[in-house]
Parts: structure tokens; C-alpha cells; sequence
């Protein structure tokens, strides 16, 4: 029979693997307590996502549990089989939420449904929850690859790549706590502003009154605004703690 998998999560045949961390050790490199040191890898693939500056589509042809879950939620798509099953599984293996899943997860989904699902922790089908909020499109697992591929030459094809990076700036901006629509009006005008005087607008208009696909040419990397990020990052290294008062 074939078996396919997203990602299972984390592999339980060898034990407790969430106590392996050596606390001694943890303690022995910076100073800090080893609760403080610890930095959780899945968290650490999660921002790295929620920071990439091209779109992330996850393409779910089977099971996502644990950690194979939590880590598609920064991503911009997620397209999920049928049949593909799921699950925030913490509670019923004596852990807690984890790959910033606590932000995410009710970001995208709702509180409510974010509670539900760890509290329960159940495992559900994507077909079951398709309506959740959770899932861009849920199809027959033949065509989620298809899917994802037909999405991602979308955007590659007829997108500014700032534009889009930008806008998906502006969308996680909005959802930090205490943001209002007075906020996002003002960094929106900042944006747009700037933006609007940029090469790829100018491409953007020209290319729609020629009526041929756009060649835009800015890049991500090199071509933002010098008020970018639009929040304060948090430094998440580990620092050295100096013993002395």
C-alpha cells in the first residue's frame, strides 16, 4: 500500500525525544537558565518562513501531524490532499504548541478553531476541515502538486515580487496585537507612496496599456523601502550573560 506523508512530525519510537536537551549544558554556554536558552528548532524553521521574501506554498499530498503542521502555517499557501490527515496533536503527547504555532495558528484559523484543535488534539482529515480557514484549496491528492505549481507560475508570472512581498508585509502587520486600522491606513500610505514612484509600478501600468505580460525587475532583496520592516524584530540569538553585577 502507498504511504505518503507531508511530514509525520517528530519521530516517538526512540522515547521522550522533547527531554533530550541537556540542561547542564544549555545552562554552561551563555549563563542563562535553561529554560531561557533553549530555542525550540521548529520555531526557528517557522520564522525562518514567516521571513523568506518569495512566497511559500506547501504542497500537503498526506499526513501532517505535530511539527508538519505547525511549520506550513507562516507560509503564504497551503494546498492539502483529501485524504491528507492532520493534527495539533500536543496535548494528547504532554506538550505544549510549539514552531510559534500559538501565534500563527489562531491568525489564520480563529481563536475558537485553534482552541478546539489543541485542545482536543484530535486528527482530522483536510477534507473534514476544509472550510476552516486552514487550507488554501483541498483537492484529490493527484492533482495537489499540479495545484501548487499552477499557483506558484501565477504569481511568478504576473507579479511584482516586491509588490508581493510587500503586501504580504502589510497583511502580518495587521494582525499584531494593538494594531488598528488608523495604523495600517497611515503605513499603507507611507507605502504606497514610495512604492508608487518605483520602476516596477511604472512597468505595472505600461505593461497593462500594452497589453502584454509585465517584466518587472526589482528585487526583495535590494529594491525595499528604507522604513522596512514595518514592526520591530526580535532579536531571538542567544547572548552571552556576564556573571558579574
Amino acid at each position: 500500500m502507498l504511504r505518503v506523508a507531508f511530514c509525520a512530525g517528530a519521530d516517538l519510537t526512540q522515547g521522550n525525544v522533547f527531554g533530550m536537551y541537556d540542561d547542564q549544558k544549555l545552562k554552561g554556554e551563555n549563563g542563562m537558565t535553561a529554560s531561557n536558552a533553549h530555542r525550540d528548532q521548529g520555531g526557528q524553521v517557522s520564522l525562518a518562513i514567516h521571513r523568506c521574501r518569495k512566497p511559500v506554498i506547501a504542497a500537503i499530498n498526506g499526513a501532517a501531524v505535530g511539527v508538519g503542521i505547525t511549520m506550513t502555517l507562516p507560509m503564504d499557501i497551503r494546498i492539502a490532499a483529501e485524504s491528507a490527515k492532520v493534527g495539533f496533536v500536543f496535548a494528547r503527547r504532554g506538550i505544549a504548541l510549539e514552531a510559534v504555532s500559538s501565534f500563527f495558528l489562531p491568525r489564520v484559523v480563529g481563536i475558537g478553531k485553534a482552541l478546539e484543535w489543541a485542545s482536543t488534539g484530535r486528527v482530522f482529515t483536510a477534507k473534514e476541515e476544509s472550510a476552516s480557514g486552514l487550507f488554501n484549496h483541498v483537492v484529490p491528492q493527484t492533482e495537489v502538486l499540479n495545484k501548487a505549481l499552477a499557483i506558484a507560475a501565477e504569481i511568478a508570472n504576473n507579479t511584482s515580487a516586491v509588490s508581493t512581498f510587500m503586501n504580504k508585509s502589510l497583511l502580518w502587520a495587521s494582525q499584531i496585537d494593538g494594531q488598528t486600522p488608523e495604523a495600517q491606513h497611515l503605513l499603507e500610505s507611507k507605502l504606497i507612496f514610495w512604492i508608487g514612484r518605483q520602476n516596477d509600478a511604472a512597468e505595472g501600468v505600461m505593461s497593462f496599456k500594452e497589453k502584454r505580460p509585465p517584466k518587472f525587475e526589482m528585487s526583495p532583496w535590494s529594491d525595499l523601502p528604507e522604513f522596512f520592516p514595518f514592526y520591530q524584530r526580535i532579536n531571538t540569538e542567544r547572548k552571552q550573560v556576564s556573571s558579574k553585577l
